[in-house]
């Protein structure tokens, strides 16, 4: 038996945020980021239709930022005094994460980090308030999605926080809020986007459903990331949408190995989530073509790429996302991000180890060792392919 789990309603395309109007409730925490959000108005208008709805707000900030277990932990105090029957996460992934993250523990004040870690065991949400998500990026997934990501702030590692019961109930993705959406944003939260929609086609629990969501999404993200990057408000409008289809994809398929290395390392090397993505995507793939090559070739022939048969389709996708991320002004190497070899050593044996413990390491389409997890970040590291066919 398999299982399909997204929001109970998806609004979206232009006016979306109307939806909030129909809200049934009293009282309305809004979970943002930083402060673009109410410079641009947004903030303004969301809080307009909530008051039409008859619902109160009050607005808990500051989570521009990958979230820690004690933002969470203070968030969820505040939110026992304003006691709201709504959560609603407004920002980017990390808003949205912290959103939920914050939405269980003032639902389970009880709840040890430590067991809201173990995957699928969380108790049930709804007790108290409902989820809604609305994103400001276009590339999280996060509005539709059964994960919150958090990070231990004392060992700088991540953990995924994983069960439906943290599916939203409500998204409301509308292309208006990401109008003013900065480029080079644009750029790796699409490149997380496309990514969620290859890792979610490959990945062992993929199904009848999120193949053909994931296969959908890949062929729209190629047909207007690059342009609403350079600023394309129809090919941004067209990223919003279909990032929310590559979401619904791997939260039910879950991902593999490039998230579970972006997890562990983006932390310390202070790397944007999606451009970590970025850059470990290529190498991956080739990791994984092994297992998996029939896969990618059909990822490419959706793509339109060139090649006379599966291997060949496969090279061509693996270089189609290098030109991509340069085309996009991404480094397509930690070192060219910047990370110096000493500070990467210094990291790579932890590194590893924590991405082998990874939830999405055992979803990953190959089997991977501790040893194998090294080369692959070492190809990452220097841009050698060679490493990464082990």
């Amino acid at each position: 038996m398999s299982r399909f789990t997204i929001p109970r309603d998806i609004y979206f395309e232009d006016n979306a945020l109307e939806a909030l109007e129909s809200l049934e409730g009293h009282k309305a925490a809004l979970v943002i980021g930083g402060g673009s959000i109410k410079k641009n108005g947004h903030l303004d208008l969301i809080q307009k239709h909530l008051s039409n709805a008859g619902i109160e707000t009050e607005v808990f900030e500051g989570y521009n930022t990958e979230p820690t277990v004690g933002m969470v932990q203070q968030g969820a105090k505040d939110l026992q005094s304003f006691q709201p029957d709504w959560v609603i996460g407004i920002g980017g992934g990390s808003a949205m994460d912290a959103a939920k993250a914050i939405w269980l523990f003032y639902e389970h004040p009880d709840l040890s980090f430590e067991d809201a870690a173990k995957p699928f065991q969380l108790p049930k949400l709804r007790n108290k308030a409902k989820f809604v998500g609305i994103p400001t990026t276009s590339g999280s997934g996060s509005e539709v999605s059964a994960f919150s990501i958090i990070t231990d702030a004392e060992t700088n590692v991540k953990y995924p926080l994983a069960d439906f019961e943290l599916t939203p109930d409500i998204a409301v993705i509308d292309p208006v809020m990401v109008e003013t959406l900065p480029k080079h944003i644009a750029a790796y939260t699409g490149m997380d986007a496309f990514t969620h929609a290859i890792e979610a086609y490959v990945a062992k629990p993929r199904t009848l459903y999120t193949n053909i969501l994931a296969l959908g999404s890949a062929e729209v993200i190629k047909d207007n990331l690059l342009a609403s990057a350079q600023g394309s408000q129809d090919a941004a409008a067209e990223m919003h949408s279909i990032q929310a289809m590559a979401g619904m994809a791997f939260t039910n398929a879950v991902l593999g190995i490039v998230h579970s290395m972006a997890h562990k390392s983006g932390p310390i090397f202070d790397i944007p989530h999606g451009y970590a993505n970025a850059i470990y995507l290529p190498y991956v793939i080739q990791f994984n073509r092994a297992e998996v090559e029939d896969r990618f070739a059909e990822i490419a022939r959706r793509l339109k790429l060139e090649g006379s048969d599966d291997a060949a389709l496969t090279d061509a996708l693996i270089s189609y996302i290098y030109q991509l991320n340069e085309d996009l002004g991404l480094a397509t190497t930690l070192q060219a991000y910047g990370i110096s070899e000493d500070d990467f050593n210094q990291h790579l044996d932890q590194m590893a180890e924590n991405a082998l413990h990874d939830p999405c390491t055992g979803t990953n389409p190959r089997e991977t060792s501790a040893e194998q997890m090294k080369e692959v970040f070492k190809a990452s590291f220097y841009g050698d392919d060679s490493l990464a066919k082990i």
